[in-house]
């Protein structure tokens, strides 16, 4: 397997079990009832968890963007050095991201986010100067 297309199944998996520690917040905060139906007036879940559920629907929106982006550059043989390096850079951006919402560190997901964006512009701007 091609490097970009592994980090782009670390995205991934990133992505897709950043849901588990907020669900668990809320089974604590709720318990299982109350978590899985439709209180009338449901506990709210702790702060560090509103801000993951935030930072998960930000990389679910990112991810059709970066995947898209990896998957048209692997079909067409775009790829090389600058390629692989802002899928690394994603990833971690990504990563650091959602650990900046979790512990509310002052300016880091926006950091994180903006670093994130230039690497998928680094990706766009790879393509489209190959066609």
């Amino acid at each position: 397997m091609k490097p970009e297309l592994s980090y782009l199944t670390w995205v991934t998996c990133l992505t897709g079990v950043m849901w588990m520690p907020y669900v668990v917040d809320r089974l604590k905060a709720r318990g299982m009832l109350d978590a899985a139906g439709y209180p009338t007036d449901p506990k709210p879940p702790s702060a560090w968890s509103q801000r993951l559920m935030r930072a998960h629907m930000n990389a679910v929106e990112n991810l059709a963007i970066f995947a898209t982006l990896v998957v048209v550059a692997q079909l067409a043989g775009v790829g090389g050095p600058q390629m692989l390096a802002a899928c690394q850079i994603y990833f971690w951006a990504r990563l650091a991201h959602a650990v900046g919402c979790v512990f509310a560190i002052p300016w880091a997901p926006t950091l994180a986010f903006t670093v994130a964006f230039g690497a998928q512009v680094v990706i766009a701007l790879e393509l489209l100067r190959a066609t």
